[in-house]
């Protein structure tokens, strides 16, 4: 091997060392070369696109509930931060929840805190609990920076490592495609980008641990993912392309559950479900 070619390399792997960042539940290191500014700018121009195109839900009480289940797990994010000792990183989320009219089964949460829910969905979740394990699953991934790792590694396999910004520069249609993919969009574009097992499993347990302090039962989580498994066909939903359900993820569940206990609000825990009306109401 030439020594050029060596000491390439090794600023490489410097490049992709310093580039690494830690997962804040499981301490994990990950690989992150794009710069939180990027991210946010592409973030924010592609959400404003897509709801600008897209039929927004923005009166009822699906909406309003989209609305409470999202601030609610907005402030528990913010809490959890804080009390990781990563207080500066709540300036980076400008929190939005949307509820699209659409029967897509899916939801998903772009870096910045954009957080879409679509109707589709909704008859699974069942009741605001449920809700709150899809929404705070998606935000459990923006907190773990799991979409810029994702891209990380596709600028990596596809394009060298080239930068962000290079890359929509002169590759625009490849970059959009790996973005849609990277956050649940990819159906779009005929691709789907799913997270790894690694993603999923901590997703589910910051997704437990988000609902838990914003004061839901985590032992929805279980009966959510059990509607979800029971969920098959040729083709499943978006929502299970990217987040697959198997009996193995169950189980983890209900491990997950007593290590909840430390995140309850000191106040009953709120369960929601449906009256003899088909109205919500609490029962704690």
């Amino acid at each position: 091997m030439k020594k050029s070619v060596i000491i390439i390399s090794l600023v490489i792997i410097a490049l992709v060392i310093a580039a690494c960042s830690t997962v804040p539940l499981t301490g994990r290191r990950q690989l992150n070369i794009i710069p939180t500014s990027t991210m946010l700018s592409m973030s924010f121009q592609q959400y404003d696109d897509f709801v600008k195109t897209n039929k927004v839900a923005e009166k009822g009480s699906q909406a309003a509930m989209v609305e409470r289940v999202g601030q609610k797990l907005a402030k528990a994010a913010e809490d959890y931060l804080i009390e990781k000792k990563l207080k500066s990183e709540i300036k980076n989320f400008d929190w939005e929840f949307k509820l699209i009219d659409s029967e897509e089964i899916n939801a998903w949460c772009m870096p910045g805190g954009k957080i879409v829910v679509y109707t589709g969905i909704l008859p699974l979740t069942e009741n605001e609990a449920g809700l709150a394990v899809v929404v705070g699953h998606e935000i459990a991934h923006a907190l773990a920076k799991h979409g810029n790792e994702r891209m990380s590694q596709g600028l990596m396999a596809q394009f060298g490592g080239m930068a962000l910004a290079k890359a929509v520069e002169e590759k625009p249609e490849a970059t959009q495609q790996m973005w849609m993919a990277a956050f649940g969009l990819g159906a779009q574009f005929g691709m789907m980008l799913p997270y790894s097992r690694l993603h999923e499993y901590e997703a589910d347990e910051l997704g437990l641990v988000l609902m838990t302090k914003a004061g839901y039962n985590p032992q929805e989580a279980v009966t959510f993912w059990e509607r979800m498994s029971k969920m098959g066909g040729e083709k499943p939903p978006e929502f299970m392309s990217t987040h697959p359900a198997d009996d193995k993820r169950v189980a983890n569940l209900k491990k997950l559950q007593s290590k909840m206990e430390k995140y309850k609000p000191q106040n009953a825990t709120t369960h929601h479900k449906k009256d003899e009306g088909g109205k919500d109401e609490d029962r704690r």
